[in-house]
Formats: structure tokens, C-alpha cells, sequence
């Protein structure tokens, strides 16, 4: 068929035959079920047992383990865990019961909200029963047909789910690309003046695969030539970045200027649970509006007694977060000392960039892990671009030099493997003793 010849889309479809649901979904399986195949609860589903830490076990064997989002290593601060045991025994997982608008409500939603609210520099805040889902539904609540969203090429799962909902005209701007968000903005103000509805802009404080910085500063600036208002989720940057601990938009002096700040507590608070940051006014009407909270069970007790120490503690110990950054330092220098291409990261997450198919990346995975002891997250099309393999290192407060030296040390020895074509000409599962 020629570019131009539509003469198959005027056709009418004469007889279609049905198939069964379920076949068809096994015939046309998503971009990741086609590695269903390998080995189970080992690339996919893996399971990690232990006391949460670098230290873990996998498949039986001990692992140095870079794959949990325990920047501040809460998960296992003692702490927590007696503030946890605490919290559930004496409220149980039940409490309280119902939705929050309804009967979910109490003293410790209130005060975790108020303390969030002061720490983020915002009036005030909305607690959410997951991150995912709060970002799917702050956006389903926040626009309507008549209104245009501009977003991040690289935005997360949850905020391309989000905009998916949205019956309204959505542009997307090339990955932290001023000059492409600018043209996105002309294109959406014309229409938004037709429609007569706003503009939301959404972006990342800090991109969980790349680590790099959404450029806030840069879209902020374009707030005084266009009408619009801007939501960051920071998940990856609560707890992380800025003096404090506060996230990209402190780190970037532009806090004030964040319209909407979205964090999770699955990253810094090692928990459950997440947050949106805003005006009174515009958090009032959240309150009222996002259906994945008003019809949803409130967030249990226990797990809201358990931020209110964990935000307690991160922010009266700064040495957490700043023995994070000197693992940061010392794994993302010592990578680019030894040559690897760790991308444009400027922030905790550290990826490992190497060229190869979907057979190196798994013989490089279970090679790591069977004969270095170090599990670390591989990441592989449609995630990355077909030709890239992506080791995700996620370093934390809680580990040490030496386990930097250990993995460094490692990966320059995978590095020469896979140079020499080891990789390629090795039978997946089938990996031979470390050199």
C-alpha cells in the first residue's frame, strides 16, 4: 500500500470473526510478556529474602543487593521498626475504617498532613493511599475536555496512565527540551483560548531511570510568558535533594513556583502511601474530588504513625542523607573513573549503560548475581532502545565504601566479558565461574 492510498480505510470489515478474549490477549501479549518465558521469579518476580538492607538473599545465595528504593535506609532503622511493631498492635491494620471523607479520618492524617504541608513550604496537603494511583487520579481531577496538557516525553507510567484518561487535547515536549516545551505551550495556549479552558504542565523532579533532573527551573521560567499551572511528581527526589531534604524544586530554588508537588512515601519513607502539596484552596478541592480517595479504604493507622516517625527522622538526621551522597559519590565517580557510561544522572540513581540484545542482558544479570553476589535491577527494549542494556544501581545511607569497591570492581570484570563477546556465545542460564 502506497504512503497516501487509503482505499483500505474506506472498506467496510465484512464478517469479522470473533475470538475469545483470552486468546487474544495470549496472541498479542505486551511488550515485556514476550520474556514470560525465562526463568520465573528470577528477571521477572524476583524474590529478595532477609532483613531489608545491601544484604539480602536471592535464589539461596547472599547478594549485595542495589535494587531497593531505601535511599535513606528507614526500612530497617530501629526506629521505625519499634514505631511500626508499636503502630500495629496497638491500632491493627483495620483503623480506621472506611473512606476518609466518611469515616476514615482521624488526629494523625490531620497531623501528618499539617507536617508534611510545613516541610514542603505549602499551605497545605492531601494525603493519597498510593503514588501511582494518586498521580492517575490528581490528573483525571484536575482537567476537562476543554482543557490542554503539556508533558515530559519521559514522564512515568502513572502520569502517561493519567493523561491517558484525560478527553481533552494533550502535547508532549522532548525530554527536558525548553525550546520543545515552549512550542508545545504556544500550541496549547491557541487552543486552550479556543476552548476556553487552562493549561497544566507536568514534568519529574527526578526521572527514576535516566536519575536525571526534570529541569524545573527552565519550565518555572516559562510561567511569566505563559498562562499555565505545573504539578512535579518528585518521587525520587523527596528525602534526596535540596538543603533539606525537600526535593528538586527546593534543590532547584523554585519551590514556590511548583504549583502541585506530588511525592510517594516508596522511596525515602520506605513505606506505604504518598502526598500532593498546594494551596489551600486547590488541595480543598482535591479533597472532593480525586476518586481514588473518596471511594477508597483511608490509609491505616498504622502506616500514618509510621511516616510521622520517618519524616521525624529525616528531618532532625541530615547524616542520612548525607551519608547517602557520599555512596552516591563514590559509585558514580569511581564508575566514570573506570570508563562507563552512566548517562546525565544529578541525582541518587545511577544507571550503567552498555550495548547488547536481550540475551547479553540476561546472561550479564545472572552472572552478577551467581558468581559476584550482586543483585541490581536490569532493564532492558521496550524500556530502553532496543541495542541498551541498563544496570539501575540504587545506592542507599546504609551501605559502605566497601560495598562500593565490590561492585565496582565487578562490573569492570562484566565489562571486559562482554567486550570479548563472552556474553553472546554463553547459553542463557548457563554462565560460567567469575574470572
Amino acid at each position: 500500500m502506497y504512503k497516501h492510498d487509503f482505499s483500505l480505510f474506506l472498506r467496510p470489515i465484512t464478517n469479522p470473526e470473533m475470538v475469545d478474549l483470552f486468546d487474544k490477549l495470549k496472541m498479542e501479549a505486551g511488550p515485556l510478556a514476550k520474556y514470560s518465558h525465562l526463568p520465573d521469579d528470577y528477571f521477572f518476580f524476583p524474590k529478595l529474602e532477609g532483613d531489608i538492607g545491601p544484604h539480602m538473599k536471592f535464589n539461596g545465595k547472599d547478594v549485595l543487593n542495589w535494587s531497593l528504593n531505601n535511599y535513606l535506609g528507614l526500612a530497617n532503622h530501629p526506629e521505625v521498626r519499634k514505631t511500626d511493631g508499636e503502630a500495629a498492635a496497638q491500632y491493627g491494620m483495620g483503623l480506621p475504617m472506611g473512606a476518609r471523607m466518611m469515616s476514615g479520618n482521624s488526629v494523625n492524617h490531620l497531623e501528618l498532613e499539617r507536617q508534611l504541608a510545613e516541610f514542603e513550604k505549602k499551605e497545605d496537603v492531601m494525603l493519597l493511599n498510593f503514588g501511582y494511583q494518586g498521580v492517575v487520579s490528581i490528573i483525571d481531577a484536575l482537567v476537562d475536555r476543554k482543557d490542554v496538557i503539556v508533558y515530559d516525553a519521559e514522564s512515568h507510567a502513572c502520569i502517561i496512565d493519567g493523561v491517558r484518561l484525560h478527553m481533552g487535547k494533550r502535547f508532549v515536549y522532548t525530554h527536558n527540551d525548553m525550546d520543545s516545551l515552549e512550542k508545545q505551550l504556544q500550541r496549547a495556549t491557541k487552543l486552550a483560548d479556543e476552548t476556553g479552558g487552562g493549561i497544566l504542565v507536568i514534568t519529574e523532579g527526578v526521572f527514576g531511570m535516566s536519575g536525571k533532573q526534570g529541569d524545573l527551573k527552565g519550565v518555572v521560567a516559562l510561567k511569566s510568558k505563559y498562562n499555565f499551572r505545573l504539578f512535579v511528581d518528585d518521587a525520587h527526589g523527596f528525602g534526596t535533594m535540596g538543603k533539606t531534604g525537600a526535593g528538586t524544586g527546593e534543590e532547584q530554588g523554585v519551590q514556590d513556583q511548583v504549583d502541585l508537588y506530588f511525592s510517594t512515601f516508596a522511596k525515602s519513607m520506605a513505606s506505604i502511601g504518598a502526598f500532593v502539596a498546594g494551596s489551600k484552596n486547590i488541595i480543598k478541592y482535591l479533597r472532593y474530588s480525586v476518586r481514588s480517595q473518596i471511594y477508597a479504604k483511608s490509609l491505616p493507622m498504622p502506616l500514618v504513625v509510621g511516616a510521622l516517625k520517618r519524616l521525624e527522622l529525616l528531618k532532625t538526621n541530615p547524616s542520612m542523607k548525607d551519608n547517602l551522597w557520599k555512596i552516591v559519590n563514590a559509585m558514580q565517580n569511581g564508575l566514570k573513573e573506570r570508563g562507563f557510561n552512566i548517562g546525565t544522572t544529578t541525582s541518587p540513581v545511577t544507571p550503567v549503560l552498555f550495548k547488547g540484545g536481550v540475551g547479553e542482558a540476561a546472561n550479564m544479570a545472572m552472572d552478577l548475581r551467581e558468581n559476584y553476589g550482586i543483585f541490581c535491577s536490569v532493564v532492558i527494549y521496550p524500556v530502553v532502545p532496543k541495542d541498551v542494556i541498563m544496570f539501575r544501581i540504587i545506592p542507599t545511607a546504609v551501605h559502605t565504601l566497601e560495598d562500593v569497591e565490590r561492585t565496582l570492581s565487578a562490573f569492570s570484570k562484566l565489562k571486559t566479558k562482554l567486550d570479548s563477546g563472552f556474553y553472546k556465545e554463553e547459553a542463557l542460564v548457563s554462565v560460567t565461574k567469575a574470572i
